[in-house]
């Protein structure tokens, strides 16, 4: 495995992007929503450096399942608790590339009325995209590789290391 970013460059650009949404959202409600299970460790580390007063709340989608590329087809496993009507909408996923999962939220959040609906990713692969999504928030570019750690798994594992790694499969 090939280091792609190290756990020192993932804290400063964390604290980064806590800095800019504390910005854009002060006064207003917001709900910061972990997409599991692969956001789980960027989302921990992301609302401790929000400086807003945040409800947080968790969806579980999966498009990939025990392959290296999306299915297409989005399942939802486990839908948010608190109500989004007239609320502020971040979701903040670990890595956004072919835009599916996004997507899907996205159209469904709109039908519950959120105020507005954006998205914060450590990873963007715009080069995989194949349905058109924004990503509000972005932690790094990374156009190539299959990456796993800080989160990013291969079939369950290699969640648990502290950096992105490009795994050669």
């Amino acid at each position: 495995m090939k280091v792609v970013l190290s756990k020192e460059q993932i804290a400063k650009r964390i604290y980064e992007l806590g800095q800019e949404i504390s910005r854009d959202y002060k006064g207003k409600k917001l709900i910061v929503v972990c997409i599991l299970k692969g956001a789980v460790v960027f989302f921990a580390d992301l609302i401790r450096a929000i400086d807003l007063e945040v409800e947080v709340d968790f969806v579980r989608l999966a498009s990939y399942a025990n392959q290296t590329h999306s299915s297409g087809k989005v399942v939802f496993s486990k839908d948010m608790e608190l109500s989004v009507e007239g609320k502020h909408i971040l979701f903040v996923e670990d890595i956004v590339d072919t835009g599916y999962t996004i997507a899907y939220l996205q159209k469904v959040m709109s039908a519950r009325n959120a105020k507005s609906i954006k998205v914060c990713a450590l990873i963007d692969k715009k080069e995989r995209r194949q349905v058109e999504v924004e990503v509000d928030y972005v932690g790094f570019y990374i156009p190539h590789g299959f990456l796993v750690g800080y989160g990013l798994d291969y079939a369950e594992k290699y969640r648990n290391l502290p950096g992105v790694y490009e795994l050669n499969l």
